[in-house]
């Protein structure tokens, strides 16, 4: 694995070998090596405010498809496999409020909490019911209305998600709704790592986003590095305009900061504006496909619009067509590796560090 060493030392490092991109072999080894051992979005608790209250998640769906359930049970939520501990059957197929979990193949019944209760003509069998015959708890993170979810975990949620919830800790993220019509999902030809990389510098502001780079300092454009598993560009606004009202509390208070642009290793990013939440969900589906879903959470409906977070479908179609150009530059047979910005490119080597990391 020696091709994807990355120099610690950003002045001196090379860009993680382009196979990263082209090749089926990480493509597949990256599904337990990486998405398998780190933290993934499962959801929001809206749809689980009452007693009994179930909801089916396929965890990154068209990679992992793990089959997980969330319940509420006596108003306390439990992550488990969504699969019936007999036969392998999928258990909840849709959102429903029940009493028990019961399998509709052979009537094995399971409580709220995953523990098996019954299951008709088993009496004869031997050493039965056990541990094995409970549906597996599966880790689970709650911040705020956010759920996610991890099969492998390598390391607990917090060491993934606490800088970003103490960046963010004075805003009423209770108050944020989710706006599914305003939810939308782009295929997009290129291998994911890709896409994550292009989101992790904002040096291709001036040359891609026209619009954006009008509302955007560029020169007070900078990245943050939370070690080891997340960071923060900062959009700082060239006027007071479309800007976070923030409180004295806050770290950035006195800047004229226009959005927040959390990355969370390996694939989700969370993109606060004025109005709202925008979270990413960066789903692998092969080497050169990805699906990017956005989904959005409204907190001010009339600043929509407006900023930085004003029209994200223009800047998405901006990023897909130049991460799709690339897809194709990389299989090149005169292109390998690339070299750093120092000054702009901290993202991006974060990010390669981490998959050479996690792929040795």
């Amino acid at each position: 694995m020696s091709a994807f060493n990355v120099d610690s030392n950003i002045a001196r490092a090379s860009t993680i070998d382009k196979s990263v991109y082209t090749s089926p072999e990480f493509f597949i080894s990256a599904k337990e090596k990486i998405f398998a051992k780190t933290w993934q979005y499962a959801g929001h608790n809206e749809q689980l405010q009452k007693t009994g209250d179930c909801m089916p998640v396929a965890l990154l769906p068209g990679y992992l498809d793990e089959p997980l359930i969330v319940t509420n049970a006596n108003n306390s939520l439990h992550c488990m496999s969504n699969v019936c501990t007999h036969r392998g059957k999928i258990l909840a197929e849709h959102a429903c409020n029940v009493n028990q979990l019961r399998c509709r193949y052979h009537g094995r019944v399971f409580d709220m909490k995953g523990k098996f209760k019954s299951m008709p003509e088993f009496k004869e069998v031997e050493n039965f019911p056990s541990e094995a015959d409970n549906l597996t708890r599966v880790s689970f993170f709650e911040w705020s209305k956010f759920l996610f979810a991890s099969i492998n975990p390598i390391k607990p949620a917090e060491v993934f998600f606490n800088d970003m919830m103490q960046r963010v800790a004075w805003m009423p993220l209770h108050e944020f709704m989710h706006a599914p019509q305003h939810d939308k999902d782009y295929l997009i030809n290129c291998n994911w790592a890709l896409y994550c990389e292009n989101y992790l510098e904002g040096f291709h502001v001036p040359f891609v986003h026209a619009c954006l780079n009008a509302v955007l300092d560029f020169s007070d454009y900078n990245t943050e590095l939370f070690f080891p598993y997340s960071n923060l560009q900062l959009g700082v606004s060239k006027t007071s305009e479309n800007c976070f009202d923030l409180p004295a509390t806050s770290p950035d208070y006195g800047r004229n900061i226009a959005a927040y642009y959390f990355w969370v290793f390996p694939n989700m990013m969370f993109n606060f504006y004025p109005w709202g939440l925008s979270i990413n969900i960066i789903q692998p589906l092969s080497v050169d496909k990805t699906k990017v879903r956005f989904i959005t959470f409204i907190w001010r409906e009339e600043l929509r619009n407006t900023g930085a977070g004003g029209d994200l479908d223009k800047v998405e179609k901006e990023d897909e067509e130049i991460v799709e150009s690339v897809q194709k530059g990389v299989q090149s047979r005169f292109y390998n590796k690339g070299r750093y910005s120092v000054t702009r490119e901290q993202g991006t080597h974060h990010f390669h560090r981490l998959l050479a990391e996690f792929l040795g």
